[in-house]
């Protein structure tokens, strides 16, 4: 683990904007290679970086561990110079005071390369206050929470100046590991993500926060760079986001005793079932037992006309419940009703009070059951500030399909809703590349379930006009939470995180709020 933690340190001292992602594949990359300790480090190749490294970046780190007696990097704003293992050693000692910062002959400051290993987070200068709600296990108020990070960054920056991202993500893994039960972050029993991006998003705030009055002005120009971040192919980066939240994207294998033939039998008999009465249980075992072959046909690319010809089933609520169960694990309805009793409790932002005076309008419209779950996805997006045409599109009560003018229709899923709002309608259509693949739900919740479980079961990736929305149900609805990775389309010039920070704010604020009712 130490060994691990060094090489980190060694990349991160050279390269250090590089996202963590690409630091762990650079790690894994070294480890390929048998480089285990930072002594190895000057042994390694331009050649054997570029699988994960631009050829600029790969150039860097050679040069700065080609020294023979120890790494000096580039000039950066790190804090944790990568050394030779003999160095490494001779440097670690058990206290912590001498881990704190020593002078250079130049008068810069340089603290110890290690001194992540040796940090002790000052648990004992935690007020009582604080000590006992983590004592007892019990979830810090917020105005407790920021004094605990005021008091951990302290600590922090009087051993190193500027702590990199991943020396504060480090550290508050170490406090999570501590009291999990009070730290991590968790909604309803399920972990976020890892359970610690919120704490280390809040140390690293407060880092920056500290180090902003000496912070020269020019290098805020290096945020708007790109360069560093185009490390992943286009092919390998859809990859990613195609098996995101998935357990079984594409099966090896038929299911025995199944045959090609057997598979387009049934394929054939499901599609004489559209235009009658059907048995529910009949059909998703049809759908279960076929789902080989719909994985094949979806991820070789099929169009969505022609998965609609061929398995209209898989754009109805039964069938795309049995198939999203199957690539995620997860009961598609199920999953959704038993977490909808979640409320957003967002009331202090300005979109969401408007959304509130309108929804109390729309909603005396309103004749079924759903309206519960209406309000809780408009007040999400209002929440989010992400505009309503870009998941809905509205028509007249008595369109047909034939009648939508699709032009206005956005690509992804959308959901046209027959009538002046969501509360006033009683048919929604879904739509998908500008084609309606399913004209008839006579339910909101029914529809959303449809439109979510779409964005899996059809390779799609959450447009970045929906992607806090879209996360957030994810996370909190439909209990799909992957520690890594992300189902955001990649856009270059926006950072996208494994999860999203909105989203992780709303999940913390939300935790706070149960804990202070319980």
């Amino acid at each position: 683990m130490a060994e691990s933690l060094q090489i980190s340190n060694a990349i991160a001292a050279v390269l250090p904007d590089l996202p963590d992602q690409v630091v762990k594949s650079v790690e894994d990359a070294l480890k390929t290679l048998g480089a285990v300790t930072t002594d190895d480090l000057k042994y390694i190749a331009e050649g054997d970086l570029l699988p994960v490294l631009k050829p600029i970046q790969a150039r860097r780190l050679v040069a700065a561990w080609g020294q023979k007696d120890s790494f000096t990097p580039t000039p950066a704003p790190a804090c944790s110079p990568p050394v030779s293992l003999q160095s490494s050693l001779s440097s670690v000692t058990p206290s912590p005071t001498s881990s704190t910062a020593t002078s250079s002959p130049s008068g810069s400051y340089r603290p110890a390369p290690n001194w992540i290993d040796n940090f002790q987070i000052p648990w004992q200068k935690l007020s009582e206050e604080i000590l006992q709600s983590l004592e007892r296990q019990k979830r810090p108020s917020p105005k407790l929470r920021q004094e605990m990070i005021r008091i951990v960054v302290s600590e922090i920056i009087k051993i190193c100046k500027n702590p990199t991202k991943h020396n504060t993500t480090e550290i508050a893994k170490r406090m999570v590991a501590r009291y999990p039960k009070s730290l991590q972050d968790v909604i309803d029993g399920d972990v976020i993500g890892l359970g610690y991006h919120s704490l280390a998003k809040q140390l690293q705030s407060r880092v920056e926060n500290v180090k902003r009055p000496d912070t020269p002005k020019i290098q805020k120009r290096k945020a708007a760079s790109d360069d560093d971040t185009d490390e992943i192919s286009a092919e390998q980066r859809a990859s990613v986001q195609d098996t995101y939240g998935c357990v079984n994207w594409m099966p090896k294998h038929l299911p025995l005793p199944e045959t090609v033939e057997s598979q387009l039998e049934k394929k054939e008999k499901m599609k004489t079932f559209e235009d009658m009465n059907y048995n529910s249980d009949v059909v998703k075992d049809l759908i279960k037992s076929t789902y080989f072959t719909q994985r094949k046909e979806i991820n070789n690319g099929a169009s969505i006309q022609k998965l609609s010809q061929d398995w209209p089933f898989l754009f109805k609520e039964v069938g795309m419940a049995a198939h999203f169960q199957e690539l995620t694990g997860v009961s598609l309805i199920v999953s959704f009703l038993a977490n909808v009793d979640k409320r957003v409790d967002a009331h202090k932002h300005k979109q969401v009070l408007d959304a509130l005076l309108k929804l109390e309008t729309e909603r005396g419209q309103s004749t079924g059951c759903s309206e519960e779950v209406i309000q809780m996805v408009l007040l999400l997006m209002a929440h989010f500030d992400e505009k309503e045409q870009h998941l809905f599109h509205y028509v007249e009560k008595t369109s047909l399909a034939e009648e939508v003018q699709m032009e206005n229709v956005p690509p992804t899923p959308c959901l046209i809703v027959c009538g002046s709002s969501c509360f006033a309608s009683e048919t929604f259509m879904l739509s998908i590349d500008r084609k309606v693949v399913n004209d008839h739900i006579t339910s909101f919740t029914s529809a959303i379930c449809l439109m979510f479980g779409s964005y899996y079961c059809l390779n799609i990736h959450y447009p970045v006009d929906l992607r806090s929305t879209l996360e957030f149900l994810q996370r909190c609805f439909f209990s799909i939470n992957p520690e890594n990775g992300t189902k955001v389309e990649w856009n270059k010039k926006r950072k996208v995180f494994s999860v999203n920070p909105r989203v992780l704010t709303l999940i913390s604020d939300l935790a706070d709020h149960e804990w202070t009712f319980q």
